[in-house]
């Protein structure tokens, strides 16, 4: 009886974990084919030789580590900087009351609902006036800051008991040593899911690098490899997943060394 009230459980893992994973495979089988049996019909689930050729391909066909080397630069700054404002941020709000703190809260909230394509123009026309257009700023300091990161981790510093804080300040601990000792470890598994939230973000945003940059000089990974579509007469669909092969491990790497972390950050607030 009890392996007969699992079995639905079990069926919907398995359905839920084809659906999430099958894209994946197919990306990954369709960089390892041929052209011919990228297009075939009915499509080949498993390609006849491996063509590893197709990973040399793509990463000759354009400047690949210029654009890895820009989508590293542009990611770990928009990290960095985003831990710098949505830890002091968090803090101020989950920990202190002040004058005009509920609307002040309120506002970054609301900037959760704004689309970015609806702010993209009077940035763009900001950033064309400063000369800041085919620069890293452009494509770094939009992102500086994160609301759900001060929503989520704001959450977190208001679960830490008042009298843990409290006997800190009784040892004469400055606000800077409460924040350094006793709020980001507690809050570490919760900083590394919006870290690699952040990461993810960064990593694959596709659109902001498309419009603010016309130079391979700072263009990010995403838009390079977008660019395997024109190298050759027609879509090379397996050089162009051989790209995004590429694009996708570091991803999956940060994931990996991550989840621990992340089921530590949803477990507690979960618990809470």
């Amino acid at each position: 009886m009890k392996i007969v009230k699992k079995t639905p459980r079990i069926l919907i893992t398995i359905i839920l974990f084809l659906i999430f994973f099958f894209p994946f495979y197919w990306m990954f089988t369709t960089s390892v084919k041929t052209l011919g049996e990228t297009v075939r019909i009915p499509p080949t689930m498993w390609p006849e030789i491996f063509q590893w050729e197709n990973f040399k391909r793509a990463f000759e066909a354009i400047p690949f580590m210029q654009y890895l080397g820009n989508s590293v630069i542009v990611t770990l700054s928009v990290l960095i900087l985003q831990m710098c404002t949505i830890v002091p941020a968090a803090y101020a709000f989950a920990r202190y009351k002040f004058k005009g703190d509920k609307i002040l809260f309120g506002l970054i909230m609301i900037t959760m609902m704004i689309p970015a394509q609806l702010v993209f123009l009077p940035l763009f026309v900001m950033f064309s006036k400063l000369g800041w257009i085919n620069t890293y700023q452009s494509l770094i300091l939009p992102f500086a800051s994160s609301a759900f990161g001060i929503f989520m981790l704001r959450q977190t510093f208001k679960q830490v008991p008042k009298e843990l804080i409290e006997a800190a300040k009784l040892d004469k601990a400055s606000e800077f040593k409460i924040i350094r000792k006793i709020m980001l470890p507690l809050a570490r598994p919760t900083l590394t899911t919006l870290g690699l939230l952040t990461f993810i973000n960064t990593w694959n945003d596709y659109f902001w690098p498309l419009v603010l940059t016309t130079k391979d000089t700072v263009r990010t990974l995403p838009v390079g490899i977008a660019s395997l579509r024109n190298i050759e007469s027609g879509v090379n669909f397996h050089v162009l997943m051989a790209g995004n092969v590429m694009l996708v491990i570091p991803i999956l790497i940060a994931f990996l060394l991550a989840q621990k972390q992340i089921i530590k950050a949803f477990t507690y607030m979960g618990d809470k």
